[in-house]
Parts: C-alpha cells; sequence; structure tokens
C-alpha cells in the first residue's frame, strides 16, 4: 500500500470544554489548549482531532450548531483559533476539525428560515413530513431515546431528528445542502485546518419514503436504522464531498460509522476510489453491551475471544484495501481503562497494556485526552451531577418507563455514561485538577490528587512515557504502521498475541489481560533467534525461555525476531 502521513501519524483527540480552562470560567477553551501546546509535543503526537468548536446553544455538547464559521462564545474567539492553528503547525502538530452534517441546531439560520413557512427557500434543507393519523409521520427511534420527530406549531408539520429535537436533520437530497456543506470545508481547509472527523457521517443517505421500522418490541418507537445507516446514495454524497471540497487538499479524513461493516468499510477506505481515509467502526465497543436492549443499553462481561474475533476480522478484511482506525474510548465512551483494565490495583500495568495493544495493531492509533495518564470512569451520586443529555434521558426512562429503582438506574448510567470521559483533565493535585481556577462545568474526579499530567511528567516509570516510548517505536519502525497482522493463539481466552510482519522484520506482540499469570506458549512453526525486546510494562529478564513465558497481571511484551 502506499505510504501516506496519515499512516503514519499518531492522533490525540482534545474534548475542548473539558481540557483547560484559561480564565477560570469553569469551562476548558482554545487558550487553555493554547497553554498545554508544549504538552502534547512533548508526548509526541502527529495530529489533534478537535471535537467541535463552534457557535453553539450546547444542548449536545457543540454537536448541535447554529454557526459553522464562527467560534462558541465559552471558547473564545476565531483570533484565538487562528493562534491555536499557527502554535500546532509551528509545534509539527496538524489539526483535524470535527464535521457535524448530519444535522444542525434548530437555532442556525437555516432552520429558523426553514420552519417560518412552507414555502420558505430554506424549508428543504431539512427533512419535513406531514403527520399519519394524529401521530409522527413514521415510528423511528432516535438516538437519544423517544421520537426521532417533532412537531412544529408554525407550519403544522413536523420535522425529523435522529439526536435531540434541537438537532434536526439535514436533507442530503438536496443539492444546495450538499453545496452549503461543501463550501463551509473549503472554508476552513483555506485557513490551513488538515482534514476533518466526520460526526455520524454514515448517517446522511436515508432511504426515500422514509418506511416505519419493524416492531421489534412493545415500546413505542423502534429502531430505524436500516432506513437510515449506509443508506442507498451515501457512497454518492461523500464521492462528491471528496470531489468538491477534499481532493485539492492533503488532508486526513476519519467517518463516525455506526454499525458499519467490513465490505462498507473497504468500500469507504479503499485506497484508489474511496472517498474517506478511515471509518470509526463499533463493534469491540459494543462487547461489554446487551444490544437487545438499546434503551437501557444493558451491561454485561466482555470475552477476550469476542475482542479478538472483532479486531482481527477488521484488520485482514482492511488489509492492502483500506485502513483501520485504532481506538478504546473517546468523548462518547467510558474510560478504557475502567472498562477493558483495571482501574484498581493494575490501573498502571493495564493502561499500558491498552496502549501497548492499540499502537501495535495496523492503522492509525487515536489517543483520547487523559487516556495517557491512564484516567478512570467517575461513579456520581446522583443524576443531576450528569451533564450528558443522553445519560439523563437514559435515567429518566430507565425509572419512569421500565420501573427500575433510582440506585439500580444510576449504577447503570455511571458504567456507561459519556460524561465518565467528558470529566475534566487532571493536570495537577491544585484544587480542581488544574484544570479551572472557578468552578468546574461538571465535578473533577476525585483521584486527581494521585492521577494527574504533573505526576506523570515527573516520573519516567509513568504511563505518559510509556506511551512516549509507543509513539517513538512507530516513528522509527516502519512494521509497526505497514507490517501485516497475524492472530496467534487465536483460542487463548487469557493472552492475546499477534505478528506483525514487513518484509524480514517481524515483531511478536504478547499481552495477557487478566489479573492471573497464563503461560504463553510459542509455536514452533515462528522462529526465534536472538528474540530482541522492544518494550514491555514490566522489568524483564533477558534469559528467559521465550517459547514458555510466565505472564505477570496484564503484562504485555512486545519483541523483535531475528
Amino acid at each position: 500500500m502506499k505510504q501516506q502521513w496519515w499512516k503514519e501519524s499518531v492522533v490525540y483527540q482534545i474534548y475542548p470544554r473539558s481540557f483547560n480552562d484559561s480564565n477560570g470560567d469553569g469551562i476548558g477553551d482554545l487558550r487553555g489548549i493554547i497553554q498545554k501546546l508544549d504538552y502534547l509535543k512533548e508526548l509526541g503526537i502527529d495530529v489533534v482531532w478537535l471535537s467541535p468548536v463552534y457557535k453553539s446553544p450546547n444542548d449536545d455538547m457543540g454537536y448541535d450548531i447554529s454557526d459553522y464559521q464562527e467560534i462558541m462564545d465559552e471558547f473564545g474567539t476565531l483570533h484565538d483559533w487562528e493562534e491555536l492553528l499557527a502554535g500546532m503547525h509551528e509545534r509539527g502538530i496538524k489539526l483535524m476539525m470535527d464535521l457535524v452534517v448530519n444535522h444542525t441546531s434548530d437555532e442556525h439560520p437555516w432552520f429558523i428560515e426553514a420552519h417560518k413557512t412552507k414555502d420558505n427557500s430554506h424549508r428543504d434543507y431539512y427533512i419535513w413530513r406531514p403527520g399519519k393519523e394524529g401521530r409522527e409521520p413514521n415510528n423511528w427511534l432516535s438516538f437519544f431515546g423517544g421520537s426521532a420527530w417533532e412537531y412544529d406549531q408554525v407550519t403544522g408539520e413536523y420535522y425529523l431528528h435522529l439526536f435531540s429535537k434541537k438537532q434536526p436533520d439535514l436533507n442530503w437530497e438536496n443539492p444546495a445542502v450538499r453545496s452549503e456543506v461543501f463550501a463551509l470545508m473549503r472554508w476552513w481547509l483555506d485557513k490551513g485546518v488538515d482534514g476533518f472527523r466526520m460526526d455520524v457521517i454514515n448517517l446522511i443517505s436515508k432511504v426515500p419514503g422514509l418506511p416505519d421500522a419493524q416492531v421489534r418490541s412493545p415500546d413505542r418507537y423502534q429502531w430505524g436504522g436500516q432506513y437510515f445507516v449506509h443508506g442507498p446514495r451515501l457512497l454518492e454524497f461523500l464521492q462528491e464531498m471528496k470531489r468538491e471540497a477534499l481532493e485539492p487538499y492533503d488532508t486526513i479524513t476519519v467517518g463516525e460509522a455506526a454499525a458499519v461493516t467490513t465490505e462498507q468499510a473497504v468500500e469507504l477506505t479503499d485506497e484508489e476510489n474511496g472517498p474517506l481515509n478511515m471509518v470509526f467502526q463499533f463493534e469491540h465497543m459494543s462487547l461489554d453491551r446487551d444490544l437487545d436492549d438499546r434503551t437501557a443499553r444493558a451491561v454485561k462481561r466482555w470475552k477476550l475471544l469476542d475482542l479478538k474475533q472483532v479486531m482481527t476480522r477488521w484488520e485482514k478484511a482492511l488489509e492492502g484495501r483500506g485502513w483501520n482506525s485504532l481506538y478504546l474510548s473517546n468523548h462518547d465512551q467510558p474510560r478504557q481503562v475502567s472498562r477493558f483494565g483495571d482501574d484498581g490495583r493494575y490501573r498502571v500495568e493495564s493502561a499500558k497494556l491498552l496502549g501497548t495493544f492499540l499502537h501495535l495493531l495496523q492503522g492509525t492509533p487515536y489517543i483520547y485526552q487523559g487516556e495517557e495518564l491512564g484516567m478512570t470512569n467517575v461513579a456520581f451520586d446522583s443524576v443531576e451531577e450528569y451533564r450528558d443529555i443522553a445519560a439523563r434521558n437514559r435515567y429518566r426512562e430507565l425509572v419512569e418507563e421500565r420501573g427500575m429503582q433510582p440506585g439500580e438506574a444510576l449504577q447503570l448510567v455511571n458504567v456507561g455514561s459519556r460524561d465518565n470521559a467528558r470529566t475534566p483533565m487532571q493536570w495537577d493535585d491544585s484544587d480542581n485538577a488544574g484544570f479551572t481556577s472557578g468552578t468546574p462545568w461538571i465535578k473533577v474526579n476525585p483521584n486527581y490528587r494521585e492521577i494527574n499530567a504533573k505526576q506523570a511528567v515527573a516520573d519516567p516509570q509513568s504511563i505518559f512515557h510509556y506511551y512516549q516510548q509507543l509513539i517513538q517505536l512507530r516513528k522509527a519502525n516502519p512494521v509497526m504502521v505497514e507490517g501485516r497482522y497475524d492472530l496467534i493463539l487465536p483460542e487463548d481466552e487469557e493472552i492475546y498475541a499477534f505478528t506483525r510482519t514487513l518484509d524480514d522484520d517481524r515483531l511478536l506482540v504478547i499481552l495477557n489481560f487478566t489479573t492471573g499469570t497464563p503461560v504463553f506458549r510459542l509455536s514452533e512453526e515462528i522462529t526465534v533467534n536472538s528474540p530482541e525486546l522492544l518494550i514491555s510494562n514490566y522489568s524483564v529478564d533477558a534469559a528467559e525461555d521465550l517459547r514458555q513465558l510466565t505472564l505477570k497481571p496484564f503484562e504485555a511484551r512486545v519483541y523483535r525476531l531475528h
């Protein structure tokens, strides 16, 4: 496959509201990010993915945009943004903006015009339908719970919103909408942006007629994804986007793609003809969720064999054809060390193991802010402490509609809430973790006195320095970027092991995903001559026999096999 800078890069996601507050109002901002650019440079990342900073009424934390070409007042000004971009580029860091164009805010000028009258010139920018027998146009369920339709008193019709009622879906069937989107993308690219992460991009094409979803439960509203996930014109729309907005620029693009299959991902990321560089798939994010209970999102124990199966299928399906994005956490997911590791006794060891896992797969690794410190989930004491609209809606549904006890409902919300990832970045052990001199917009995780960047940067054995080493190894070893992935010990329920091979260069990755001490046994088929240890999260006895190793809890090792 072709060498591309975005394949060789490591991306760091910043959730600006929670990253660093420069003015004491309790909300992270652009100048706060500017103050921490040297920290990012020291870590060694190549690209920052910046979650939305556009003008927004913040019904869904900036994913409801009222002006795509202005900065949210709480975050600063366009001048601040320009200074941030310049500071990143001076340090060799590229900037990937969050592009949210499946929907806008209902406070966007387009929607304000659209619901004035049925014959308004902007009416067809959104998806409107008359009611059906005194009810919504169809039975679709919103991602945030309840109907995906909202009645508009002014014009007597319903508009579609797959998310919050303040996030009306754009009508991508309208060429004028596509033209507006491509123009705003070019506007940012001309300002120097290096690419886009595209929010829920595989929802932009809906099946004509918007049919009712199949009834699978006694609930009033049903999941209608078959009619709007990877819809009939998605590839056409994205190819037009590539042609009209992206091709003249050297960009990094990744599309958030719920329920995407490997076949669809290959179409989207095909090296020659695909419209995108990468997609975010979610199969591994569902391994600990009971998907038969969509609203409750009940938690179950995930199994290592399932993780191996999912990740191996994605690695092999895209091998030589497309490109994988690699992540275990982001602003929409719980903290990875609490979810896939051990956030208690083995927090440091398991955080390093998870970092090893991600950076040694084939694809572009994504680090979510605080991951490099081993930040953990937070358990709030009451639903009022949550700021996430999805968490609050879920709690209300569990208690009011399903009859769950408040304590049980809160426990369920605690485990899965997006706010686990949105508590403030833990910079030091001073008040509010050094995030703000004011009152933070959401409570700080109380473990910040032990887990913080100041401590981590000062400790050469910290998770931070381990991530730094992983990033440096990836830059120095093309096999970590380009090498073929092959799973070994596929039936082992405790150890995840695989090789990476590029020509004569071969790496062996050994990961114990348990608190136990399983024995790793290497097949005679794999040649081992003078193995060289590249990185490990424990000290290793050089005299150990690589063919039979007793591993420590959450131990990770990477060898070069000569």
